[in-house]
This record gives structure tokens, sequence and C-alpha cells, in this order.
């Protein structure tokens, strides 16, 4: 796992709604992280912006811990996001919005109403690196675009004022994550 080994102490799974790109990154004995690999992201509705109430069909934006594993799914194996976070709910709190959605996933299968759908194999991939690993051990940044490569929000994007904070938060963790390496 160049550099890291495995199972790796943390994962930091890196979703990038605008490339449709799953990036996977380990961190080595140290504490660094290095790029693992990527997969493409099959299906994830909506557009760049939060998750603001269920129904929106949009994927949301944040860091999240991995809440659970579902060998079960609908969707052939499934990791469940743990959206809504506490930013989120304060968001919300802020607003006087209720009724945020929940039930996101990483999952198999091609299509989506607000998951990440990943492709069955690549579905297997992720649920075993999150079992081996440790739930506990894996955050999962879901980002508008890559920050890292100086790409920005669209002024025309509907975003909640908040966004910049959220943005910012988003920016700190992808500041820990090496660019993803051409092979």
């Amino acid at each position: 796992l160049a550099g890291a080994s495995y199972p790796p102490r943390r994962v930091i799974l890196l979703a990038l709604k605008r490339e449709r790109v799953l990036q996977i990154y380990a961190a080595d004995p140290k504490g660094v992280y290095h790029f693992i690999r990527s997969y493409p992201i099959l299906a994830a509705s909506g557009d760049v912006g939060p998750k603001l109430h269920d129904g929106d069909d949009q994927v949301p934006e944040g860091i999240y811990p991995i809440e659970s594993l579902n060998p079960n799914s609908a969707y052939h194996l499934s990791l469940r996001v743990g959206y809504p976070n506490d930013f989120d709910r304060q968001q919300a709190k802020n607003e006087g919005r209720s009724k945020l959605g929940g039930d996101i996933m990483i999952h198999g299968d091609a299509v989506s109403i607000g998951c990440l759908a990943m492709g069955d194999e690549t579905a297997e991939d992720l649920f075993v690196l999150a079992a081996d690993t440790g739930l506990s051990n894996v955050t999962v940044v879901i980002a508008p675009v890559d920050f890292r490569k100086g790409k920005t929000v669209s002024k025309e994007a509907k975003l909640p004022e908040w966004s910049a904070v959220l943005y910012s938060q988003i920016e700190v963790q992808l500041a820990a994550l090496p660019l993803e390496e051409s092979k």
C-alpha cells in the first residue's frame, strides 16, 4: 500500500463530486497520508453544494465517519456515511430546517439518489478496506471540487452562506493529502 502497511492505521476516502472520483488515502505509521488509488463514481445525484433536506437528491458535502457496513444492501454492499454530522445539524438549527435526510451510502450498483454508487467490485474493495481498517479509523471527505488544484465552486451555484466555512474545513482536510499521482 504505497508506504502504508495493511491494514492501514487510518484511511481517508475522498469523494470529489464534480470530478466524479473517489480517492483512497492511507496513513503510514508516522501518520503521513499516501495516495493509494482512485475509483470512478458511477452515479451520484445532485450537483455541487451541500445536502439541505430529505428528498433533495443531493449528495452531502463535509467530513463524515463511516457508521456501519451493510453486507445485505439492496445495492450489493454498502458503507453508511455519518450524515448529518454535527456541523450539518447546527446549520439546519440556525436556519430552522428539519428533516435533513439520511441513509447516505457508498454502495455498489450504478444508480444513486443522494448516495455514491461505485459499482459492485469497487464496493467490495471499499467494504473490506473499511472493515479491516476499523470504522473508527475511516473518514469520508465529500468535496464539491478538488480545492488542492485551485478549483472553486461557481458563483452561479446556489450555496448557503455558511458554505464558505464548510469549504474551508474541507480544504484543511485536503491539505494533508498529496495529489493523486499519475500512473
